[in-house]
């Protein structure tokens, strides 16, 4: 597990991005239970490493309104921006020293989701 004692270290803030394949059929619930599980191992050791900021699953695309800017006027729509094969099933907003630690993170995130995780950097520094 990686502290981050440095206080010249500037910590900056990655987003990890849970792709989920779309229509697929969610696993067994044993097998939910297990990645459950993982993930709490997770989230733990980022709180205790100091990088945790957030993490959440998402509802399915189709739960999505989507708001577009339309003649001066917000025209609203259901159903996802975009379609594609996969989907954001989930986020967790992280913060890391550098790219190198964001991608540990991720690293850790896709062993405990089973799935591909995007490792991608927010504009701007941490704050505490």
């Amino acid at each position: 597990m990686t502290t981050w004692t440095s206080e010249e270290a500037v910590m900056k803030y990655y987003l990890l991005s849970v792709m989920q394949p779309v229509g697929d059929e969610l696993p067994p619930p044993k097998v939910l239970a297990e990645i459950g599980s993982n993930l709490d191992v997770f989230h733990r050791e980022l709180k205790e490493a100091g990088s945790w900021v957030f993490a959440g699953g998402l509802h399915q695309p189709e739960s999505s309104t989507v708001l577009r800017p339309r003649d001066g006027d917000v025209l609203i729509t259901d159903g996802p921006y975009a379609e594609g094969k996969e989907m954001l099933g989930g986020i967790c907003l992280i913060k890391a020293p550098d790219l190198d630690a964001a991608l540990e993170w991720g690293r850790k995130a896709a062993l405990a989701t089973t799935l591909p995780i995007e490792v991608r950097p927010v504009m701007g520094e941490a704050e505490d």
